[in-house]
């Protein structure tokens, strides 16, 4: 019996020779094939005469055989395969290379209906032409599948062509769609006007109801719109239980009033923004709760977000708890553990660094309890790594993490609680697609006296230009970072290089000691040239992008970055932060090499319209999508194959609150057994949200 999950090999019209292509394109079940939607479509609709066909527009036109004839190349021996056909208004010809087989599917007199590129004949013959067009014979009573429709375009892969698939998809569809079950609970269908799901399916593969041509190229046709329901709902709700499960954990209640917090605070050289002292609250009132936090913190670059974790971190040691703060690179854990190390070094809490580089690891101090913070990588979830009694648990950088990370971070204590950061800003959207099973706190204010920073592109011939900034800001006493896009030449890419580019700053500014600093370079030579560039004795850092995140220089007050058009927004802002954190005004400088893409002219554009985070988060999300933006393939989330969530942010809205409601009315989903069973097969193994 076929049911749903049957593997593809055994779908009619598959079989052992078609199932290894279409596991290419990752279908490898009934279910798969059935949600291989197609990626455009095209209106075969308008048979028009010969006459009134368009060079250089795809066209449908129906004709006459007149002859149908295989011609051989006198050169080269080329077989084509030549077919005219006529109307009353003309004669047009087609050719399909190398496909001498092509003769028997013609006779002359018989109807054909032909769709594809219009051509001129390229040997100076009159009249039109046709290469490889798709085609249908007016005999018999097959219902058209290539031509008179609007007609889905498939990504095909070698040895699968998009007629064949297309062809393929139309016997699936016509086989197995009407015995789709649907899992959308009937109120909801009712409540939000969806289509049944058979019905939906049916739609979005061959359109005949809703054959709009402009909705279905913008995925807003009926049909459509349900399958995007469907996936935000399927999201939402395994989101919702995720939150609802872990409301209904026991956790440790801390007692807010710290000592060490009061000493901290006092120690800070500044007073923390009402943004901070508004996250601060937020945070205060879960750690009060038996239940474990689940919080995230966003905001910009330098927004002080590590002050906050940082007092976080001190409650849970205060009520005699161990803290972590998990990081994605070694280079940021490292420089999280010199900030926090100086920072509360002088309170008496013990802080200690775990990473894969890391020479002496202290596993028996943490597991003892004598250390009380530990900062680290993902090296934080090894199996070695024992807790005495973690209570809080920070993770940096969410996005570079996936679900799976924290559910492993979490069983290292009794549920500890959970802080999330990131020095991306997210568009709500982003926010309530990716975390929309946390709680979510926004530090919208950077701390008082940072200046704006002027930002502005260069191109290569304005060399001179640049160089008259960069002396004009060393002869004030400040320094400037120039950050490259790979640290050596490499014959796969022509991009200037780190180590070439700081040769040649040495020689421009002969007077000036230059640093060079990458990824390659150890550890210890690292910090100790970040060491030297913080006390003043490097005028110009040379740099690829490991200076990304967390290093505060206040003296340095301008930036070029050399190859902008070849770095992302959230990257090229990134770097950004690193300056603009003295009181000095400061200076971004893009220089840009052509030719480059309309996508990068944006990005470049953006950043010098505008320095606010959110809003470069916002640009960044239209240009790339939600798919690139995040890497929402590693986050752990179900991935969204129609769904936008720019274009569809009203459907999320809708079904996160329906999602939400059901949770609320039926948290096991025991009186729905199909969309239990939908809701595990799309989260996998990523959450182990329904319990069976």
């Amino acid at each position: 019996m076929t049911d749903i999950d049957t593997p593809i090999q055994y779908v009619k019209g598959v079989g052992p020779k078609r199932a290894p292509l279409l596991e290419r394109l990752e279908v490898k079940t009934l279910q798969d094939i059935l949600y291989y939607f197609p990626y455009r479509y095209e209106d075969r609709k308008n048979l028009k005469k010969i006459a009134s066909l368009v060079y250089g527009n795809i066209e449908t036109t129906a004709g006459e055989v007149v002859s149908a004839e295989v011609v051989t190349t006198p050169k080269k021996k080329f077989k084509i395969f030549e077919l005219l056909v006529r109307d009353e208004t003309g004669f047009l010809r087609c050719k399909w290379f190398n496909q001498p087989y092509m003769k028997r599917y013609f006779e002359k007199g018989q109807k054909a209906i032909l769709s594809g590129v219009v051509k001129g004949n390229s040997f100076g013959g009159a009249g039109l032409e046709m290469e490889n067009p798709d085609f249908e014979l007016l005999e018999g009573n097959d219902r058209f599948i290539h031509t008179s429709r609007i007609v889905p375009v498939y990504k095909a892969t070698e040895g699968l062509s998009p007629k064949q698939m297309r062809t393929l998809l139309f016997n699936v569809i016509s086989s197995y769609a009407p015995a789709v079950e649907d899992f959308m609970p009937q109120d909801i269908i009712e409540r939000q006007s969806l289509l049944p799901l058979r019905e939906a399916i049916k739609e979005a593969h061959f359109p005949e109801k809703f054959s709009d041509i402009s909705l279905l190229l913008r995925g807003m046709s009926q049909a459509q719109r349900r399958l995007v329901f469907d996936e935000f709902f399927l999201l939402q709700l395994g989101l919702a239980l995720s939150k609802k499960k872990k409301i209904l954990q026991e956790g440790v209640s801390f007692q807010a009033k710290s000592l060490l917090v009061e000493e901290f605070v006092k120690m800070l050289p500044f007073k923390l923004t009402n943004a901070q002292s508004r996250v601060v609250k937020e945070i205060i009132s879960d750690l009060n709760r038996p239940v474990p936090m689940n919080r995230l913190v966003h905001g910009d670059v330098g927004c002080g977000k590590t002050v906050v974790a940082l007092i976080a971190m001190l409650i849970a040691v205060d009520n005699g708890y161990q803290a972590c703060l998990m990081a994605p690179t070694e280079i940021l854990a490292e420089q999280h553990f010199i900030n926090i190390h100086k920072m509360i070094e002088a309170i008496g809490v013990k802080v200690a660094l775990l990473t894969s580089g890391t020479k002496i690891k202290p596993l028996e101090e943490i597991s003892g309890g004598d250390i009380n913070i530990i900062v680290g990588t993902h090296s934080l979830i090894q199996e070695d790594v024992k807790f005495k009694n973690l209570g809080l648990a920070i993770i940096d950088e969410q996005h570079k993490f996936g679900v799976m990370q924290r559910a492993s971070l979490r069983k290292k204590g009794f549920n500890p609680h959970i802080l999330v950061m990131t020095a991306t800003p997210i568009p709500r959207t982003l926010a309530l697609t990716l975390y929309g099973d946390l709680d979510i706190s926004v530090i919208n204010e950077l701390p008082s006296g940072r200046k704006p920073i002027s930002t502005k592109v260069f191109f290569s011939g304005q060399r001179e230009q640049v160089h008259a900034i960069i002396n004009r800001e060393l002869a004030k006493g400040r320094q400037v970072y120039i950050v490259y896009p790979v640290i050596e030449e490499s014959e796969k890419v022509d991009l200037k290089n780190a180590t070439d580019g700081a040769e040649a700053i040495k020689k421009r500014f002969p007077d000036k000691r230059v640093g060079l600093i990458h990824g390659r370079i150890k550890q210890e030579e690292r910090e100790g040239l970040m060491a030297e560039f913080k006390a003043g004795s490097i005028d110009i850092l040379v740099s690829t992008t490991v200076i990304e995140v967390g290093v505060d220089v206040p003296n340095a007050s301008l930036m070029l970055i050399i190859h902008a058009e070849r770095f992302g927004l959230a990257q090229l802002h990134q770097l950004r932060g690193r300056i603009g954190r003295g009181k000095y005004e400061s200076y971004c400088l893009l220089m840009a090499y052509p030719p480059f893409s309309e996508e990068a002219r944006r990005r470049l554009k953006v950043m010098e319209a505008t320095g606010d985070g959110f809003r470069v988060a916002e640009e960044d999300l239209a240009i790339r999508g939600p798919g690139e933006f995040f890497g929402t393939r590693q986050s752990g989330m179900p991935d969204l194959k129609v769904a936008n969530i720019i274009r569809d942010i009203d459907m999320l809205e809708a079904a996160r609150k329906e999602a939400f409601a059901l949770t609320d009315a039926e948290q096991s989903l025991q009186d729905y057994p199909l969309l239990k069973k939908e809701l595990q097969k799309r989260w996998k193994e990523k959450l182990e949200l329904v319990q069976s």
